[in-house]
């Protein structure tokens, strides 16, 4: 028996130590020397799946509130994966609080400790994260279960958490439960690493908004008036009661601006975590704020099939020299790969970076007028210079369409003059058969997305952005203008879409069913266009925001970052059942002012990764003088996962589907970039789909191509070659 009153088993410690594998790392540095670690089963084993030749394992630990050891709670070991969860054992804690579960390993998932005491405290604690995700896989035979710990896992895992038990794909669900340790030690049952760490702690308000959800929690340590308070006021608006505390924090979570002030007056008298905030709070939000060397005025973020953060960097930290770095953060914030990574041509990276088929990362070199590559694991491809096929002037936002083609918004700088502006094809990814678009309405084009049709979506800002850098002209500019030009994968254009709500568009995003949402920077509107091009609807922020960035999660739901006021913004979108009841499209789900939070500086870009974190890059920290933002900030759980990359749309990833996520098509030859009248057909194409995506009718394909089709429209063959004009 140790110290703390925790049985101790050495041989069995031996004996799990060989299933260790790596180095600790420096979160887990205080629990190494008391506390061994196992991994789960790394390997091709289904997810929730026993090894053949299943090994054993055992956890012990504690269950505390309030700081007491809780005498007869039932105690019960889960593995959540992606077909369910399962128990792998249980017992109950002892007069000391504490327990020893024995289980055999399972092959995948994450490991959870859940304590239950009455029916309404339900305490957790993440204890095991299995091979799926980013993250190093790992399990603790050693664990305090406690108020802060039931806080971390739930929040992390808040995605994956139907209520009673948790479950869900890789690598999103992987790389949620890692997040956990970020704000809570199991080991210790304290607050983690990262969140008391220096980009953390005291800096913002996410140690304190820690503590005052656990004071929550605390409140049902005895059953009374004050744990039933924090059940109904935690009560989404039309939804059911949550039952215990673990449902409680899990409304929260998914509704951050619920009861606020009476939430935070019932948690102010509980009084027993420190620090705690002191107001009450706009949301119930849990931020963190990463660093790394070089990642230092952040543009644009890409995520990985495995969950990996992947930004540009457009200045060096104190500078506004440009960066030759790009940074990649594993999903829990820590730098991997070997980032910061250099090479390549990169020369201040801009407002752009896009992952293609094979896993390789391309990035604009805005100050080297140049695009660069990186492999799947850092390492550079292209020349030291970069790739300059094509003639780029100031590069920004890329894309990667279904065929494998790289498009590339060819931007004309910060003070180029109205009208110029291009697109540069890399078909296939290869510079070498570079070939540009122009004209056709593109007038300093900024973003790029490609949507379910191969189409390319571009928005065009129609200014100066050297006007962006003088904020004092902000607001004040009169009528900027914009628009957005659709170009078909035959690279002919489609359509340029005008409309009085186009003040400056920037960032553009599409959501499921290949609604584009456009932000205008200069009048803090979000512009909804149907697939056909017409304005399905103009939505207007509350606040002058000056919105740069916008993207869609799982839910369809429109995440809009602002770069005036330094706020990340929420809007329902097209799925209003996903949104709560009496609100439509374009409805505002944040505060007026949009979520705040003191990491959170003056963002460019928004992104959703495989575990449903918002990532918000803090560009700048100042205004006057222009200054550098620090790192990227994570709202842990706070949106509806999606697949990564993007397939171009937005999809949540399936638990029961084959494969999580919508598998990419290879990159095939058609259209042929050197001949664009002409187009390959593919198994489930008919006359009429490859009509309606090439701008014509069935119709008239067929009347062109009556020899190669033969008498029956409806009988088109893959692998014949039709011509479009």
């Amino acid at each position: 028996m140790t110290s703390s009153g925790i049985p101790n088993d050495a041989s069995s410690t031996s004996r799990r130590r060989r299933w260790w594998a790596g180095r600790v790392p420096a979160a887990c540095a205080t629990l190494a020397s008391a506390s061994a670690a196992v991994t789960l089963s790394l390997a091709a084993t289904p997810s929730g799946a026993l090894p053949a030749a299943p090994s054993r394992g055992a956890v012990h630990g504690v269950v505390t509130g309030v700081g007491e050891p809780l005498r007869g709670v039932r105690v019960r070991l889960w593995a959540g994966t992606r077909e369910g969860g399962r128990q792998l054992g249980q017992a109950r804690t002892d007069a000391n609080g504490t327990f020893r579960i024995r289980y055999a390993v399972p092959a995948g998932g994450v490991l959870y400790v859940e304590a239950t005491s009455g029916r309404r405290l339900r305490l957790r604690a993440v204890v095991g994260v299995g091979s799926g995700g980013a993250v190093r896989p790992r399990a603790l035979d050693r664990v305090t279960v406690d108020e802060l710990t039931t806080v971390a896992a739930t929040y992390a895992l808040a995605q994956f958490d139907s209520g009673r038990q948790v479950a869900g794909p890789a690598p999103g669900l992987e790389n949620a439960a890692a997040t956990s340790f970020d704000l809570a030690d199991p080991a210790t049952g304290k607050a983690g690493q990262t969140v008391t760490g220096a980009a953390n702690g005291a800096r913002h308000e996410t140690l304190a908004t820690l503590g005052t959800l656990a004071d929550l929690v605390s409140v049902c340590t005895t059953a009374g008036p004050r744990c039933e308070r924090l059940l109904r006021l935690a009560t989404p608006r039309g939804g059911a009661a949550p039952a215990d505390t673990v449902q409680a924090l899990l409304a929260l979570a998914h509704h951050p601006t619920l009861s606020t002030t009476g939430l935070y007056a019932l948690a102010r008298a509980a009084g027993v975590h420190t620090p705690a905030l002191t107001a009450p709070p706009e949301a119930w939000l849990l931020a963190l704020r990463y660093t790394d060397t070089g990642l230092y005025s952040p543009g644009r973020i890409a995520f990985d099939a495995r969950g990996n953060a992947w930004a540009t960097n457009n200045w060096l930290p104190g500078t506004r020299n440009s960066s030759p770095y790009v940074s990649v953060l594993d999903p829990t914030g820590r730098p991997t790969l070997g980032s910061p990574l250099r090479g390549g041509g990169m020369h201040g990276g801009a407002w752009g970076i896009a992952i293609d088929h094979g896993g390789s990362v391309w990035a604009p070199s805005y100050g080297g007028n140049a695009m660069t590559k990186f492999s799947a694991t850092g390492t550079p491809l292209s020349p030291a210079a970069g790739w300059k096929n094509g003639g780029f002037v100031r590069p920004q936002g890329i894309a990667v369409d279904q065929r494998g083609n790289l498009w590339i918004a060819n931007s004309f700088g910060l003070k180029g003059k109205p009208g110029r502006g291009s697109v540069v094809v890399y078909p296939h990814g290869d510079p070498a058969k570079a070939f540009t678009l122009t004209g056709s309405g593109l007038n300093h084009p900024f973003s790029l997305q490609i949507d379910g049709r191969g189409r390319a979506w571009i928005t065009n800002s129609h200014m100066d952005f050297g006007q962006i850098l003088d904020s004092r002209r902000a607001g004040t500019l009169g009528k900027v203008g914009g628009s957005v030009t659709v170009i078909g994968p035959d690279f002919k254009t489609q359509a340029t879409i005008n409309s009085p709500s186009f003040q400056g568009p920037l960032g553009l995003a599409l959501d499921s069913h290949g609604n584009a949402w456009v932000p205008s920077f200069f009048n803090s509107t979000v512009t909804e266009l149907r697939p056909d091009g017409t304005v399905a609807g103009v939505h207007r922020l509350p606040r002058t925001v000056f919105p740069w960035s916008i993207a869609v999660d799982g839910s369809d739901r429109v995440w809009v970052a602002g770069f005036g006021n330094s706020s990340v913004s929420l809007l329902c979108g097209t799925n209003t059942a996903a949104c709560p009841p009496g609100t439509t499209t374009g409805t505002v789900l944040s505060p007026t002012p949009g979520f705040r939070h003191k990491a959170i500086q003056h963002l460019t870009a928004v992104q959703i990764d495989p575990s449903g974190n918002v990532w918000l890059a803090n560009n700048w920290s100042r205004l006057l003088p222009p200054t550098g933002g620090v790192g990227m900030v994570q709202l842990i759980g706070a949106a509806t996962p999606v697949c990564t990359p993007l397939t171009p749309l937005p999809v949540r990833p399936s638990a029961t589907a084959d494969h999580p996520c919508p598998q990419q098509p290879a990159p095939d030859p058609a259209p042929d970039p050197a001949h664009p009248d002409r187009y390959t057909v593919h198994s489930g194409d008919t006359l009429s789909t490859i009509a309606d995506t090439h701008g014509t009718t069935w119709t008239s394909l067929y009347r062109t191509n009556t020899r190669t089709i033969g008498v029956n429209p409806d009988r088109i063959l893959p692998g014949q070659t039709l011509t479009l004009n």
